[in-house]
């Protein structure tokens, strides 16, 4: 089943899907690309498609949207794009507490993805959301890799 989740942008790190939620104009475009800058690539911008017929979660480009990246200030820009299995959400807020005690999680397709409140804006966030889907984020299967039961 595909389902359509509007208002998120996410990017793949290392074939594991980091879905960046937030308000309007809290960054999700600007932290993606801050990411893409350091080797991710862009899953989509503003809305994504979630498949879960595989079991897991995957993270896959609308086809409306398909590519575009908004850049503020400069408009949009076309980049690569793939798909992959979701392992983290990064909840944009300014009310982040500086050590997450308790992750929550949200269901997407059947299985609880983990969701960290996330400050944006700073110089560091790209470094800090790569930490966080490293530390926070579900292992996912791939080559040589199997998923985490």
């Amino acid at each position: 089943m595909k389902t359509k989740l509007p208002n998120v942008t996410a990017v793949a790190i290392d074939g594991r899907g980091l879905l960046i939620a937030g308000e309007a104009g809290a960054g999700k475009s600007s932290l993606a690309l801050a990411l893409i800058d350091r080797g991710a690539t862009l899953i989509g911008d503003d809305g994504i498609v979630i498949d879960d017929e595989s079991g897991h979660p995957v993270a896959c480009p609308p086809k409306t949207t398909r590519g575009l990246l908004e850049v503020r200030n400069v408009g949009l820009v076309e980049l690569e794009t793939t798909e992959v299995p979701i392992a983290l959400v990064l909840q944009l807020t300014t009310l982040a507490p500086r050590y997450p005690m308790e992750l929550a999680t949200t269901q997407l397709g059947g299985v609880d993805i983990p969701v960290l409140l996330f400050r944006p804006g700073d110089a560091t966030q790209a470094l800090r959301a790569e930490f966080a889907l490293g530390k926070h984020g579900l292992a996912v299967a791939g080559e040589g890799q199997e998923a985490a039961q």
